[in-house]
């Protein structure tokens, strides 16, 4: 059974959530690749006002393809995560709260996560059309020029991820490994 969240996402919420718990998130989400994490965490370095409150919120690593007629957005699949590993601690010691992706991350990551009681989800790779469907709206609001990249402020409806790692440092990754190792032995 799937827990359902509403964001923005608070302390009590992600201390709720472990490793390996399937989750609808409802509210708003904004997206981020790379390109844009950069400006972003350069923005921060300066100073500057950044494009949306960090507080609370979820990024969701994706570069959406183009709706066509009739829908909101295109198709809407995770990208690796690791691009933005050099980013990350930065947002989250601003207010991010949660990311969304696919893959392994560094340490690092893992170490501000736990110092930060911020959380890492993962959505299905190959699964973004299906993905787009629970996308009801979508707007870029920062750095356009970037295209599918720039930053888009998503509301989603049952938008399904799993907590691949917690706030206390587990990695449902690792937790994986260990439980089919065991198995095969």
């Amino acid at each position: 059974m799937s827990k359902i969240i509403n964001t923005p996402l608070t302390d009590r919420k992600i201390d709720n959530l472990h490793a390996g718990d399937r989750v609808l998130l409802n509210g708003i989400i904004y997206t981020g690749r790379d390109a844009a994490h950069k400006r972003l965490v350069e923005m921060i370095s300066k100073g500057e006002k950044l494009p949306m409150a960090l507080k609370g919120q979820i990024i969701y690593y994706v570069g959406p393809c183009p709706a066509k007629p009739g829908q909101v957005i295109g198709s809407a699949g995770p990208t690796t995560s690791g691009r933005m590993d050099a980013y990350a601690p930065i947002l989250m010691e601003n207010g991010l709260k949660g990311m969304i992706g696919k893959g392994l991350r560094s340490q690092k990551v893992v170490d501000s996560i736990i110092e930060n009681n911020s959380i890492y989800f993962a959505a299905v790779g190959g699964a973004g059309a299906l993905l787009a469907e629970t996308i009801k709206e979508a707007e870029v609001i920062a750095f356009s020029e970037l295209g599918p990249e720039a930053i888009y402020r998503l509301k989603v409806e049952n938008f399904p991820v799993t907590v691949v790692i917690d706030n206390k440092g587990n990695d449902l990754y690792k937790i994986g490994r260990e439980l089919y190792r065991r198995v095969s032995e």
